[in-house]
């Protein structure tokens, strides 16, 4: 992996071990270390911007390392250096993720102790925010983690051997935080930096998701919690419905996404340091010799003529996701097999399809938390579970405004595609009517609802992974090159024997809890878990 470019100095300080090329670190000395000085004398407020920038371009590095690779976005079939989609995934690379989540949370916990000590309340509700993101993710990628004692090491009261909450236990302390959060955004005045004596002007240049708005960060944070809410709503006992209808219908308390124009990406300057990770990576080791689109993506956005084999349609969102093969004879979308063995490498990858290099290896390309489609698609699910009102009728409206707005999202980078893409309010409302997303075509209204929400979710941090094991679609298939997992798409990240060995007893007791510490173990909010009774 390569070194990202530093967003100040400051940063080395604030994550020493979990930078971009980062493959180890140590958790535990973060949890327990009370002498280990992370920042110094800085305040909440210089804390911000690096842990803004770095974490979303970590962000986007995990959605092309891991999320695309393991959820068949894309597989490294152009050489043997690499096979995560093959699921071949050591102790390291545990190690590795489960640090870098660790890292993050924990500085966003001392940012958050810092704007309590010098009553800065705009950075405690980002901070909230920000912690609610990152530890989601840990426990979303390994099942029960520490939370109520996490980080506590370095306080008099704290513990060096923090327990590991349930994944219930977490996520009902995710809500509680998000909860407060949304209560100082509420309260709090804009820009998030006038305390400091800071122009609007500089505070708007400091914050590249938001310029220094608050609304739209409690914007951010009460949609990440419909996220959350989503992810366990399989949970009869978290009670969802009765909290997706009281955002729905309290938008002044609760405001959430409502166009485009709210999404949480975090936009680069393009100039040194404020760059995207994959500005220096070249064609070839970005994709085209390296991680190839695959047949799992194609054939859920193309269509095909049955009789002539003719490639009649295409999803507008795929020629910005990738480019084909313009040195193939024919160039045609073609994917490559995810999960394949080394024997077939040869055979299935010739002529295949890549992602676009064009639009996604910019030094302003922006990075995505989070969109409005998502938001979207989270109403659509609950309007035709009965979660929220309104029944199929809703769900359908729900889910064409979804569609609409992650292709409208895209249709932006069209333009700066090698083959200029343009997308018509026309495009989009043949999609709509396309067997590729035809509301009224669809047999599963579910299944359609789960398809497109899986592909909104391109280019979104590890989403798509966690989607998937939560309703079970895509129906993915598992290739024969999956041996190393007993052909078996990994279900959770398992604990890195580091963490096993120092806080033994904490970890053993949630592995136990679990049902076991490897990649075939289900999490508590998953469709297999809750299948199995577990």
């Amino acid at each position: 992996m390569k070194t990202v470019k530093i967003i100040k100095t400051l940063f080395v300080l604030l994550l020493t071990g979990a930078g971009m090329g980062s493959c180890t670190g140590n958790f535990e000395e973060i949890n327990t270390n009370p002498n280990r000085m992370l920042v110094g004398d800085i305040t909440s407020y210089g804390m911000f911007e690096p842990i803004l920038y770095n974490s979303s371009n970590r962000w986007q590095e995990y959605t092309w390392f891991w999320n695309n690779e393991l959820i068949q976005f894309t597989a490294h079939t152009g050489g043997t250096t690499r096979n995560e989609h093959r699921y071949v995934i050591s102790a390291a690379n545990w190690q590795s993720v489960w640090n870098q989540y660790a890292d993050f949370a924990n500085n966003t916990i001392h940012m958050y102790d810092l704007a309590i000590e010098h009553n800065e309340p705009a950075m405690q509700a980002i901070a909230l925010t920000f912690k609610a993101l990152f530890l989601s993710n840990q426990s979303d990628m390994f099942g029960d983690i520490p939370y109520s004692e996490a980080f506590t090491g370095r306080k008099p009261d704290g513990t060096k051997t923090p327990k590991f909450d349930s994944q219930k236990e977490v996520y009902q302390q995710l809500f509680a935080d998000l909860e407060r959060a949304n209560e100082i955004y509420s309260i709090t005045p804009t820009p998030i930096f006038q305390k400091q004596g800071i122009t609007a002007q500089e505070s708007a240049a400091m914050d590249g998701m938001y310029g220094g708005r608050l609304e739209q960060w409690q914007k951010f944070n009460n949609s990440l919690y419909l996220r959350l809410l989503c992810r366990v709503s399989g949970r009869a006992e978290m009670n969802v419905g009765a909290k997706l209808s009281e955002i729905l219908n309290n938008p002044a308390k609760y405001p959430v996404f409502a166009s485009n124009d709210d999404n949480a990406k975090v936009v680069f300057s393009g100039i040194e340091p404020y760059l995207n990770y994959f500005y220096e990576h070249t064609q070839g080791e970005f994709s085209s010799s390296s991680r190839k689109l695959t047949e799992q993506l194609i054939k859920m956005t193309v269509l095909t003529d049955e009789v002539t084999g003719d490639q009649v349609y295409t999803d507008p969102r795929l020629p910005i996701y990738g480019q084909r093969n313009t040195n193939s004879a024919n160039p045609r979308w073609k994917g490559t097999v995810a999960g394949c063995t080394e024997g077939e490498r040869s055979i299935v990858d010739g002529g295949t399809s890549w992602l676009n290099y064009a639009v996604f290896c910019r030094r302003a390309a922006p990075n995505y938390y989070m969109d409005y489609a998502e938001v979207l698609f989270v109403w659509a699910e609950a309007a035709l579970k009965g979660l929220i009102p309104g029944g199929e009728s809703k769900a359908k409206e729900y889910y064409e405004e979804a569609i609409t707005a992650s292709v409208q999202k895209w249709s932006e980078y069209g333009a700066l595609s090698q083959i200029p893409v343009t997308i018509t309010d026309l495009d989009v409302q043949a999609f709509l009517n396309s067997d590729l997303a035809a509301w009224d075509k669809a047999g599963n209204k579910e299944e359609l609802i789960g398809n497109q929400k899986f592909l909104a979710l391109f280019w979104t941090g590890m989403e798509a992974y966690h989607e998937y094991r939560r309703t079970g679609y895509p129906t993915l298939t598992i290739g024969q090159g999956t041996e190393a997992n007993e052909f078996t798409l990994p279900t959770r990240f398992a604990y890195p024997p580091i963490t096993m060995a120092t806080n033994a007893a904490s970890a053993q007791e949630a592995v136990s809890r679990m049902g076991g510490n490897d990649m075939k173990t289900p999490v508590w909010w998953s469709k297999e878990a809750i299948q199995k009774g577990r």
